[in-house]
This record gives C-alpha cells, sequence and structure tokens, in this order.
C-alpha cells in the first residue's frame, strides 16, 4: 500500500471500478508486484499500480490487504469497498457487492475469505464466490468464533432490540440456528 499516488504513474496503472468518478480522493494506492510463481504461469504478469475507490471515510469499515484463496488474486478493501483483483491479469476483478464491506475474514483452513456486512456474510473461495449467508442481523454482524465447520457471531434483532447468537455452516453458508 502506498501513502500516496506515485509522481509518475508506472506504465500498467489499473483503477477499481473502472467507471468510479473522482476516484483520487482518499483512493487506495497499491503497487502490486505479482511473484515468480504468477511470472511463471503467466508471462505477462508485470507490476502494476491498482488504484482503488474509497467507499466511505468512517473508521467502522475496513481498508487494507488481503490474501485470497486463490493464490494469484488480491483483495484490496478501500473504505468498505472491497475488490479482488487477478493480479496476472488486472483488467479481471470482482467488487463484492456488499456497500460497505465492515469486516474481513481470513480463514485459510477452510480456503474461504469472509466479508461482513451489516445483515450478512459472503463467503469468497478459490473458484470465486462459495456462499453467502441467509439474513443472520437487522443491523449489525459480528463474528465470534469458529469451532471447526462452524462459525458463531452475534447479530441485532429490532424487535428485542438485543443481540442473538447465530451459526452458520462453514461449508455452505447455511444457518444452523
Amino acid at each position: 500500500m502506498l501513502a500516496e499516488r506515485p509522481l509518475i504513474l508506472p506504465s500498467r496503472h489499473f483503477v477499481y471500478p473502472r467507471d468510479a468518478e473522482e476516484v483520487e480522493h482518499g483512493a487506495l494506492e497499491v503497487l502490486v508486484q505479482p511473484d515468480s510463481t504468477s511470472v511463471e504461469k503467466s508471462p505477462d504478469a508485470q507490476a502494476f499500480l491498482a488504484t482503488c475507490a474509497l467507499g466511505f471515510r468512517d473508521p467502522a469499515v475496513q481498508t487494507g490487504l488481503w490474501s485470497c484463496p486463490k493464490p494469484e488474486e488480491l483483495c484490496a478493501v478501500s473504505g468498505g469497498y472491497a475488490y479482488l483483483i487477478d493480479t496476472t491479469a488486472p483488467e479481471n476483478f470482482t467488487m463484492i457487492p456488499y456497500r460497505p464491506v465492515l469486516a474481513v475474514r481470513a480463514l485459510p483452513d477452510h480456503g474461504l475469505l469472509l466479508f461482513v456486512g451489516h445483515h450478512s456474510i459472503l463467503a469468497w473461495g478459490a473458484e470465486g464466490k462459495a456462499w453467502e449467508s441467509a439474513k443472520l442481523s437487522d443491523e449489525g454482524v459480528t463474528i465470534s468464533s469458529v469451532e471447526g465447520v462452524v462459525l458463531r457471531g452475534l447479530g441485532w434483532e429490532m424487535t428485542s432490540d438485543k443481540e442473538a447468537p447465530f451459526a452458520v455452516d462453514l461449508k455452505n453458508g447455511i444457518r444452523l440456528n
């Protein structure tokens, strides 16, 4: 992650999403250097600058970089907007539909990267979207623990005005209680 955009842009520069307006204001700038394994798989893999549009200026939302279950992908989150970028072909990317992503949780033992939204969780695996949970909360999902293949957490219920526990099967995203 770069503190600011370089004065001289590299020859390869990609903006995410492609149609972003005023992307420079607070955007996450990432200089990506594909590793030797990626270059072996795809000789065209070269360094590039990724400019990821900022979602929200709020400390409650995520900003950062995560590795993905698929080794050649990179997850960049900028103010709650999450981008999954193919580092060997950076014109190929996926933007996670949650606006904003409130938390990101890597579960390498399960081959998943979890994106937590206000109401549910989306799981990303090596082949793409693995599953999306049903509604777990009226406003605010918190992951408490992972026990084997069960994810446990809390979600606020409007009718009771309390946080209620939930459990989700990590294999398929189905709510267990």
